[in-house]
């Protein structure tokens, strides 16, 4: 299993909002869904648009910023159709850090 790593400081993620980080080659999308930090794989499967750049709504869901798609933050499923979605990932925060984990 990979270990963590540090992406960012607490407080450089807005809440309601992501960003985007390489974790061990992987494009990660972490989101700050009311205060609870959460780690996605952010390439929408769809035609790989970056999912820290759509709108993060107060259900937890991210929406592409090319075609839509919806994805949730907490679970990674796609929205319209649940048994489909993309990588979630441990995500934590130690001494002011924001450290994620793929893998």
């Amino acid at each position: 299993m990979s270990e963590f790593v540090t992406v960012a400081r607490i407080g450089d993620i807005p809440e309601g909002e992501g960003r985007v980080f390489t974790v061990d080659g992987r494009q990660v999308g972490v989101f700050n869904l009311r205060g609870k930090l959460h780690a996605i794989d952010d390439l929408c499967p769809h035609q790989g648009a970056s999912l820290s750049a759509g709108h993060l709504d107060e259900q937890g869901e991210v929406t592409c910023p090319w075609h839509a798609w919806r994805f949730s933050v907490t679970d990674g499923k796609w929205c319209d159709n649940p048994r489909l979605g993309v990588d979630v990932f441990e995500v934590r925060e130690v001494d002011g850090e924001v450290q994620v984990r793929v893998g």
